[in-house]
């Protein structure tokens, strides 16, 4: 099947590399997207930008297509995924649920002269980083770009109820699947809620899966898939 990967907030593509490389070797068709804005030397991105760049990659390919959204990309994949739902066989959300229509795309952290600088690791919570040791935290710095802040403050507009048929997995790094579960039960995710089918699967890890559990989570993204 083709995959198509979305990083979360302040990286590229090549963040998947290691994903990719096993996606591969299980048969698949990955594609790691460089979003409009966030990747090297990228110029001014609304969000509007970003979502028409994951529904290109959409286009681009004929069957149907497995979305894989990380972090505050799973509203991403979610916004691709209202705008094709008869081409997206299931969405893949890692570490994040997606916004509903109306909400914001992410406030969690501030604009400085028109971008969003990463946070550096003191901003987040001990179990988002538990298992990223120094060298892993260096390589992902080196990585990282600003983001523009039109992305950050953009509005998430969805128009098509269509995309609650769309099955959807949610990979639950340091979160758990019973959390999860609980939170979705509870109307907290209402986006989560509307689903027709939700599925939550477990993985040891903190934020980002993709540098510290590649082979799992490609492992996770594969069943996905073949579901």
């Amino acid at each position: 099947m083709d995959v198509v990967l979305v990083a979360g907030m302040w990286l590229d593509g090549s963040a998947w590399s290691a994903v990719v490389s096993v996606l591969e070797v299980l048969g698949h068709r990955p594609v790691a997207l460089n979003l409009s804005g966030q990747s090297s030397g990228a110029g001014p991105a609304s969000l509007d930008d970003q979502v028409e760049a994951v529904v290109a990659a959409l286009d681009a390919v004929t069957s149907p297509v497995l979305i894989v959204g990380h972090s505050a990309a799973a509203t991403l994949a979610w916004m691709a995924a209202d705008a094709r739902p008869d081409k997206v066989a299931r969405v893949v959300m890692i570490g994040s649920f997606p916004s509903g229509d109306g909400g914001a795309y992410n406030d969690a952290f501030p604009v400085v002269e028109g971008v969003v600088p990463f946070p550096g690791w003191d901003a987040f919570d001990r179990s988002v980083v538990v298992d990223l040791d120094d060298k892993q935290r260096s390589s992902i710095e080196a990585r990282v770009v600003s983001v523009p802040g039109a992305v950050f403050t953009g509005i998430v507009p969805l128009q098509n109820d269509k995309h609650f048929e769309v099955p959807v997995t949610v990979v639950c790094p340091e979160f758990s699947p019973a959390q999860a579960k609980e939170w979705v039960d509870s109307g907290a995710l209402p986006e989560l809620a509307r689903v027709r089918r939700v599925e939550l699967a477990d993985i040891d890890s903190g934020h980002w899966p993709m540098f510290t559990r590649p082979v799992e989570l490609a492992e996770l993204s594969g069943a996905a898939a073949d579901a």
